[in-house]
């Protein structure tokens, strides 16, 4: 079965490169279907399942490009926090006017338009890792951020859906909490048989790829099952996540 990805562009000969970028990225089989305008993306998104939200045969990774002729890609990005696909803002635009507010509304990654093929290859190919793809100024970008505590910063951090991407990327909403007591008791939720199996993987430090390869399964079938783990935990890392999981027993 292929893995449905949607390029939100609107430049035909940017889309066709994109594509190009997709089809070296992976070796799964994938079937691109490819929009240029918002009206045109939230069309073929709803066509996936009831409300386009976790339907039967959703999309599984998306690249959306910001300026569009009817509008912003933030708005979609905005519109799809809860849609079960990893979603990578491709763009020409490195400033903090767009990153930010990008990181905001729930994207997993940020790749420039300009970079050279073989750079957002490899950045794509960070997304079986577990890895954000972020294009190295914007990986910069992000450090010089964090580090200086300047400029614009998200006033919270992405939801819990795409956390799994964003696990390496700092987050200003955690600066200035309280430490966690070392032994705060959580009440933990009830995860499935596929779902501690993952985490135990997790817990043992394999990558995205190497758990799906030990369970028989897609990569992106595992991103969801920490996804929903993260979520279920409300944690932001694969290490909060097997220290809770260690604390109750599970693995």
């Amino acid at each position: 079965m292929s893995v449905k990805v949607l390029i939100l562009e609107d430049n035909p000969v940017a889309r066709e490169f994109l594509s190009r970028v997709l089809k070296e990225s992976f070796s799964d089989p994938i079937t691109i279907t490819e929009a240029g305008d918002l009206e045109t993306a939230r069309a073929q998104i709803a066509l996936t399942g009831p409300g386009g939200l976790h339907g039967t045969d959703p999309f599984k990774l998306m690249l959306l490009d910001l300026e569009l002729p009817d509008g912003n890609g933030l708005e979609l990005l905005d519109e799809l926090r809860q849609y079960p696909a990893t979603k990578v803002v491709t763009t020409l635009y490195s400033d903090d006017e767009h990153l930010f507010p990008a990181l905001q509304c729930g994207a997993d990654g940020y790749l420039l338009k300009e970079d050279r093929f073989e750079v957002l290859v490899d950045e794509l190919r960070k997304i079986v890792l577990g890895q954000p793809p972020l294009s190295p100024a914007i990986a910069r970008r992000l450090l010089t951020h964090f580090r200086l505590g300047t400029g614009p910063a998200p006033t919270e951090p992405p939801p819990a859906a795409t956390v799994a991407f964003n696990a390496n990327v700092p987050s200003s909403g955690s600066a200035g909490k309280a430490p966690v007591p070392i032994e705060r008791q959580v009440e933990m939720p009830h995860l499935t048989p596929r779902e501690i199996e993952v985490l135990t993987y997790l817990s043992k430090g394999f990558t995205i790829k190497e758990i799906a390869n030990l369970m028989g399964i897609k990569w992106f079938t595992v991103n969801d099952h920490i996804k929903s783990i993260y979520r279920k935990l409300n944690v932001s890392s694969r290490a909060e996540a097997a220290v809770l999981a260690s604390k109750q027993g599970l693995v």
